[in-house]
């Protein structure tokens, strides 16, 4: 369980898989809102990265949904190679 004081906000782990078999997201959800990265975002729809970063832009770009609203970092530790490597991704 976390603290106040903790670094990593508390938030559930949530697996999402295609009638296949193939496809598993790890998403946070915090506070009644759902976080993926782009990359999350592209396998879940199944769509390259691309689209769904054009798709974004063009939601900001039409004020659908304020960019410093709906974006946020969160601190991603993952293994790269041999090392563990700790990086702020936008969720």
């Amino acid at each position: 369980m976390s603290s106040p004081g903790d670094a990593t906000p508390p938030s559930d782990l949530i697996l999402y898989q295609t009638e296949d078999g193939k496809t598993r997201i790890q998403c946070r959800f915090e506070d009644e809102n759902l976080w993926l990265t782009q990359a999350q975002m592209g396998e879940l729809y199944q769509k390259d990265v691309k689209t769904i970063n054009e798709h974004l832009l063009n939601i900001y770009e039409e004020k659908e949904l304020v960019e410093n609203s709906t974006i946020r970092k969160f601190r991603i530790v993952r293994i790269e190679g041999k090392r563990e490597v700790a990086r702020e991704m936008s969720h």
